[in-house]
């Protein structure tokens, strides 16, 4: 009995080992990368900033709602979320081709924990720049309901950024080059960001259009970052909450799954 439990402690210390050391090197890939860093800040100051204020002095809501910088701002987090998130995949196919993915799944662990450390770095890299483009917008005049929200918020970003970054690491699994991942990801990433309700109240979408709106995960999640930053939402909070969660652990358990599956 006491050999049953010493090797299965030390079976999951080497599964802890193995998403340790799978999410150190995301992370060090991600330091050294100061123009993914720069690039990736950039265009979501861009629609922060610009359509912000355009969409302050220009647009308003046939409901009497503005869409303004404060109303823009989660949307705005959702959408670096998700790209990032989306992105982190590649880093497989980046593996697969300098032959690093068939270094480290020769080791004698589940090919699961190595997806889950990559998920856990490309998470905690989307949730940096996502924590930084709120910090940016607090600075440039958006006002927050509380520090407890934007506490939450991170929250919020952490289930958003694991549902993405797990469905980025199924669809890198099962794709052999950047070109072909590449068009897979601006064939998902466009719908689902302007399906989202990032840019616009859902309220007033005609029956057909939110049928969609109402389909696509991100949705939930602009909404609880919208609740947690802003304390307004136009779903209620548990639902965003209990659907980014789901969201979050099927594609991370796809996401290991298709890992698995993967030819090297």
């Amino acid at each position: 009995m006491a050999n049953h439990m010493s090797g299965f402690s030390g079976n999951i210390v080497i599964a802890l080992n193995t998403v340790y050391t799978m999410w150190l090197r995301e992370m060090l890939r991600f330091k050294r990368s100061k123009s993914r860093i720069i690039g990736s800040l950039a265009t979501p100051m861009f629609f922060l900033v610009i359509l912000g204020t355009a969409f302050n002095s220009s647009f308003r809501m046939s409901s009497g709602g503005q869409t303004n910088i404060g109303f823009l701002a989660p949307g705005i987090i959702g959408m670096t979320i998700l790209f990032s998130s989306l992105i982190g995949g590649v880093s497989i196919i980046w593996d697969r081709e300098f032959g690093f993915l068939k270094e480290i799944l020769i080791a004698p662990v589940p090919r699961f924990f190595v997806a889950l450390g990559k998920a856990l770095g490309g998470v905690t890299t989307a949730m940096i720049q996502g924590t930084l483009i709120m910090l940016i917008a607090f600075i440039i005049g958006v006002e927050y309901q509380s520090y407890l929200g934007m506490v939450a918020s991170v929250g919020v970003m952490l289930l958003i950024g694991l549902g993405f970054i797990g469905l980025g690491i199924a669809l890198a699994s099962q794709t052999e080059s950047h070109e072909g991942f590449q068009m897979i990801m601006t064939f998902i990433t466009m719908p689902v960001l302007l399906l989202s309700g990032a840019f616009f109240r859902i309220g007033d979408l005609p029956s057909w259009l939110k049928t969609l709106v109402y389909l696509d995960p991100l949705t939930y999640g602009i909404m609880a970052l919208r609740y947690t930053l802003m304390g307004e939402t136009e779903i209620p909070i548990h639902i965003c909450i209990a659907v980014i969660f789901l969201f979050a652990a099927v594609t991370i358990g796809l996401g290991g799954y298709m890992f698995q599956k993967a030819k090297v």
